[in-house]
């Protein structure tokens, strides 16, 4: 698939947001956290978990093909899960909000106003996730592994940002672990050209001639090609930063939030692979795959 620079900036921005949103909820359950280090630094969090969210739903925008028509993708939340995002992510706005509202002002970090914010928040998440893991053209992402990927991601990276120490290295490793179980998932399963065309009992089939004689939507958006030198480099070097790095400065001692600059760059390459490398079943029709 094509991996427009919008949607990567969507789901890994968002994702970091949402993920900060559910750990500052949480965070009563957790212990002292954030408050311990002062008001400001809980103004601080509280301001740029919904700063992150919003920045990466605002880029969602430049992927529509009509952005000023926005509004609609909340329409059809019943069956869509793109739509259900969009609901969600308003109500946990909403919910994250009022409880940032209470702990700023009140100076009182209830859990009854927490609890429901970063639920709401990681179900948002599930629903972008689920966006990509429901397409069975896309194998490659129709897999529990998908929802798994972007749950971590978020609950590793809202972690690392809240400062949550403790978790964050069993985050990280969950997330690594997964990853290569992403990357190891076969990319057809059992399609092929004689199973896409229903013509495999005829023989071994081979094309003549591709489908089209120039370049088209087809080939641009849904057959996407990285070179597979390039893709086993670029799996180190995000590895390498989302995970390996930021599991080494927790383990050295250095403050969870300072792992983050590694970690975010290592998951923008990591999401840009998990759409460059993930093979739509039209491009067996193609010879591709």
């Amino acid at each position: 698939m094509h991996p427009a620079p919008s949607i990567i900036a969507f789901t890994t921005l968002s994702g970091l947001g949402f993920g900060l949103m559910a750990w500052l909820g949480l965070g009563p359950w957790l212990g002292p956290g954030a408050e311990a280090d002062g008001l400001w630094r809980v103004v601080a969090l509280c301001a740029l978990a919904p700063a992150l969210a919003g920045a990466g739903l605002l880029a969602s925008l430049l992927h529509l093909g009509q952005p000023r028509r926005f509004l609609k993708a909340f329409s059809q939340w019943r069956s869509s899960w793109l739509s259900r995002e969009a609901v969600l992510s308003l109500a946990t706005f909403a919910a994250f909000g009022l409880f940032a509202a209470v702990w700023v002002f009140a100076g009182v970090r209830t859990p009854w106003l927490g609890i429901p914010a970063a639920v709401l928040a990681l179900a948002t998440v599930l629903a972008t996730s689920m966006i990509y893991a429901q397409l069975r053209s896309v194998p490659r992402w129709h897999s529990p592994l998908t929802p798994a990927l972007f749950l971590l991601a978020a609950l590793a990276g809202g972690a690392l940002l809240a400062g949550e120490a403790r978790p964050a290295p069993w985050l990280l490793a969950a997330l690594g672990v997964v990853q290569l179980a992403a990357w190891l998932k076969a990319p057809h399963g059992a399609s092929n050209l004689a199973t896409a065309t229903g013509l495999g009992a005829l023989g071994r089939l081979r094309l003549l001639a591709p489908p089209h004689t120039n370049r088209n939507y087809l080939l641009r958006e849904m057959v996407y090609v990285v070179g597979r030198r390039h893709a086993v480099t670029l799996r180190g070097i995000g590895g390498l930063l989302a995970v390996v790095l930021p599991l080494g400065l927790l383990l050295a001692g250095v403050p969870a939030w300072l792992a983050v600059l590694p970690h975010l760059p290592g998951v923008l390459v990591l999401r840009w692979l998990f759409f460059a490398e993930a093979e739509h079943v039209v491009g067996l029709y193609y010879g591709r795959g």
